[in-house]
């Protein structure tokens, strides 16, 4: 093997250790649902430089945030099944490393959305990455049971952050969409949350399955459920979408009850696993369905 191929698979390495860090599973969420944020701020296409300018910054604030949340929970994640493969845990990346990484990549974000966006999206996204990385990641997940419904709050932005991207300001749809990701997230997460609670119970961590026990959270997914439901259909209701998001708004609620309910009568963790799945699904197809009657209504 010659030392330019040797360097480059090095670096390939490298690249790909420092990329999982940001979690692009969950950043690529977050983005796809600023982005349906920014096109549904404007009855036409979004100016080019701000649709680029918002989705790297917001992917490189989300990923900053991420990283650190990484680093904060690193110990953590070496005890965990689900997280012990992660890039600290295994030593590719060291904390150092990660932690000048997060910096610059979170700096870099919050610097394109400050002078190629608007200071607005800067600042209600730099509030959000205090929200995740900081308020959620270090207080607020290892002293509730609630934190997720709390900290849902930060994950819930995206939104808002995609239309103050567009228009400068914070409009009652941006806020829809900020209560569509608020209410799904305690169902999606409490699902996962579910089938790992032992390895969540040997960390010390106080999610609701350790605390309360499996009936409770099934009790509760079940009741955040009912209310994600009602307040998915608030677009419709408020004149801000038409028939193609309604009827794609109960095709998609029927079947995410049918987990849920299914999961309360009977639960496994297989079923656990496939609600969650499920979740992500939900929450994808449904803001696909905003975007698609957005255009269809113009």
């Amino acid at each position: 093997m010659t030392t330019s191929t040797s360097t480059m698979q090095n670096l390939c390495l490298s690249f790909k250790s420092f990329f999982s860090l940001c979690k692009p599973r969950v950043t690529s969420l977050i983005v796809f649902t600023a982005i349906i944020g920014m096109f549904l701020a404007t009855p036409g296409m979004v100016p080019w430089p701000i649709l680029l300018a918002t989705t790297v910054g917001i992917a490189f604030a989300s990923g900053a945030a991420a990283a650190f949340n990484c680093l904060i929970e690193h110990k953590i994640d070496a005890i965990m099944a689900r997280t012990r493969g992660r890039a600290i845990p295994t030593g590719q990346v060291s904390s150092s490393q990660t932690s000048i990484f997060a910096t610059i990549l979170g700096g870099a974000g919050l610097a394109i959305l400050y002078f190629f966006v608007n200071p607005l999206t800067m600042w209600l996204t730099f509030a959000t990455f205090v929200g995740y990385a900081v308020i959620y990641t270090v207080f607020l997940k290892p002293a509730t049971p609630m934190n997720i419904v709390i900290g849902g709050a930060s994950g819930a932005m995206p939104p808002i952050l995609g239309w103050a991207a567009v228009t400068n300001t914070v409009a009652p749809e941006s806020l829809i969409m900020f209560l569509i990701i608020f209410t799904w997230t305690p169902p999606h997460f409490w699902a996962l949350a579910l089938y790992r609670r032992e390895e969540y119970a040997k960390v010390g961590m106080p999610m609701l399955p350790v605390t309360h026990g499996e009936a409770f959270t099934l009790l509760h997914i079940l009741l955040y459920t009912i209310i994600l439901v009602a307040v998915s259909l608030m677009p419709y209701a408020m004149g801000m979408s038409g028939l193609i998001y309604l009827a794609s708004a109960i095709i998609l609620n029927a079947i995410f009850m049918a987990y849920v309910i299914g999961l309360y009568r009977k639960y496994s963790d297989d079923l656990a696993k496939r609600t969650f799945k499920y979740s992500i699904l939900y929450l994808t197809l449904l803001f696909a369905a905003l975007l698609v009657d957005h255009y269809w209504m113009i």
